[in-house]
């Protein structure tokens, strides 16, 4: 549970508010707001001292000396979105991100903290997250138990030791999200531990259980999951709560599944929302165009959701989850001034934004500044300091890695003469390669389905930071590689020897800078640059982010090789440079 933030000196002025000794600074003046607990739209006046609610209800103040009054009659007024399932490294960064989805009434975020553990030793990430509570936004985070992928040093960076400093913070709500659920099925007691561990310091357990078995849910459940986001039909959802489970609904870049499964809810005239939340699941830039949490709720909307029940399931039911709800989700007293103003229930893109109670977004334009908060001095550029050579594309694996789909791989027989580094234009196998990001080794191998005529692409955004280089002719995924190199960070496609577009990411090579609207335009240039070359899949960056994830089947590209996902081994190891 976050600390209470009030001095006892910000309690007497808020009770002196109460008192009639001082004006509140805000007064939301006949308002239409949704109370959570009666579920009802009541009628009545809203009192803000500084961050906090101190009074919702029908009653005036009797002290208006130095009081913003704000009328608003013909106004619905709702709490702010929560957003409980946010990577803030998807090109944007946690700062960009909040600042972006806050304009759309998202102020509040249950955030990953994989790109702490991968960048920075936990001192350095904890005075980070102080600093960013400084932010008009809610920052709230995970403690990861795995990386997903496979990695030559998980050991020393996912630990009991790493997970005890994070677990006593009180601003981290859960552990998870938990990918590497089968090594529980396996018997791994350490894993086991560390999620007893986890409880005992008070944090939720988010799962990870896509097409998870009736038994395996039960198994979860004893082993001590509370939670998880991947159901993908209405059938999935209702096995969840069977078991006891809060599910949250995804709606995201690559699994559009949630107007499916909520016409489906609404079809069987289902009622038991309570326990049901909403995500985007850390979707890529270009899927935020229209909104963020807001977009969650239009589309509850749109299948019939009843309107207070879509606005629970994005604040109150995820506040009231992660014991938050004395805090977040709710128009009453001793709240959060996180209060998103609409022009009534059925639209959910906010008009005004109050958040800790200051204003965001007034009559639809955006009214506050980050004031330049800065990054820089906790994510630090990508700094390559070795170069490649012809000797570093050498491919003589038997067999290479075939797209399904986005984000799912297979095994095939390469057929191809591939050692004179330039591969004919038409089919869809490419030259892959991963280099370690401090140039002690690489794995090469081939990637079917990826692009036709992509003659160099190296990205040095993915799982674990290392570089990614994909193309037809070595010579120009080696001039892509540079070019990363001296950008410092980023994603770069080469024709020929020129640089037909790239992105920077000077946040650990990860993460840009930008605004996110800026980022939108950037990534949709990338896009369409690859698209152009025969990329014919529909999300390039989750294609980038998943060649390395192990907790998808069936082969992968790691640092520790090529890895088989079902017979959990490697195949070819990465070579030493």
């Amino acid at each position: 549970m976050l600390e209470p933030t009030w001095k006892l000196q910000d309690l007497h002025q808020q009770a002196d508010v109460l008192d009639g000794k001082k004006g509140p600074s805000i007064l939301l003046m006949n308002a239409r707001y949704l109370h959570s607990t009666l579920k009802q739209w009541l009628q009545g006046n809203i009192w803000i001292e500084g961050e906090r609610i101190v009074y919702a209800g029908p009653d005036m103040p009797k002290n208006l000396e130095g009081t913003e009054v704000v009328e608003m009659s013909g106004k619905t007024l709702v709490p702010g979105y929560i957003e409980p399932h946010v990577h803030p490294f998807q090109l944007y960064n946690a700062v960009t991100f909040a600042d972006f989805a806050a304009q759309t009434g998202t102020t509040t975020m249950l955030c990953d903290n994989l790109t702490f553990y991968l960048n920075m030793k936990n001192d350095t990430a904890f005075h980070l997250l102080d600093e960013l509570k400084k932010l008009p936004f809610t920052f709230y985070w995970w403690v990861r138990l795995d990386s997903q992928t496979q990695m030559i040093r998980e050991h020393n960076l996912f630990s009991g030791h790493a997970l005890k400093e994070w677990g006593k913070r009180p601003d981290v709500l859960m552990a998870g999200e938990l990918t590497s659920w089968p090594r529980l099925v396996d018997g791994d007691d350490q894993l086991l531990y560390w999620l007893q561990l986890a409880s005992t310091y008070g944090k939720k357990i988010e799962g990870h259980l896509p097409g998870a078995s009736e038994k395996t849910l039960a198994k979860m459940k004893l082993f001590g999951i509370d939670g998880d986001h991947e159901s993908m039909t209405f059938d999935e959802v209702k096995r969840r709560l069977l078991h006891g489970y809060d599910v949250t609904l995804r709606y995201s870049s690559i699994r559009p599944d949630l107007p499916d499964i909520l016409r489906d809810m609404v079809a069987e005239q289902w009622t038991a929302y309570d326990h049901l939340m909403l995500t985007t699941d850390g979707s890529m830039p270009h899927f935020h165009v229209d909104g963020l949490m807001d977009k969650c709720i239009r589309v509850a909307l749109e299948a019939g959701v009843p309107p207070i029940e879509a606005y629970q399931m994005a604040s109150y039911n995820t506040a009231r989850y992660y014991n938050l709800d004395k805090y977040q989700g709710f128009i009453a007293t001793g709240r959060l001034a996180n209060i998103n103003v609409l022009e009534d229930e059925f639209h959910p893109t906010p008009v005004s934004v109050l958040s800790k109670g200051q204003w965001l977004k007034r009559d639809n334009k955006q009214v506050h500044s980050l004031n330049d908060f800065s990054l820089n001095d906790y994510h630090q550029p990508l700094t390559l300091d070795f170069d490649l050579t012809e000797d570093d594309f050498q491919f003589s694996m038997p067999f290479g890695i075939e797209m399904v789909n986005d984000v799912i791989t297979k095994p095939y027989s390469i057929n191809l003469h591939v050692n004179e580094g330039d591969l004919e234009k038409g089919h869809d196998e490419c030259f892959l390669v991963l280099v370690d990001r401090y140039g002690k080794w690489r794995v090469n191998t081939m990637l079917k389905g990826f692009a036709t005529h992509l003659d160099g692409f190296a990205s040095s955004y993915s799982i674990t930071g290392d570089i990614i280089l994909i193309g037809k002719n070595t010579t120009s995924m080696m001039r892509a590689f540079r070019e990363v190199r001296a950008m410092q960070g980023g994603i770069v496609v080469v024709e020929g020897n020129e640089v037909i577009e790239k992105m920077e990411l000077k946040l650990d090579g990860i993460m840009s800078d930008k605004s996110m609207d800026d980022l939108i335009v950037e990534e949709a240039r990338i896009v369409n640059a690859v698209k152009e070359r025969g990329y014919k899949h529909g999300d390039l960056i989750y294609t980038l982010l998943f060649l390395q994830a192990t907790h998808l089947p069936y082969i992968r590209i790691t640092q520790r090789g090529i890895f088989d996902v079902m017979k959990k081994q490697v195949l070819f190891p990465s070579v030493m440079r």
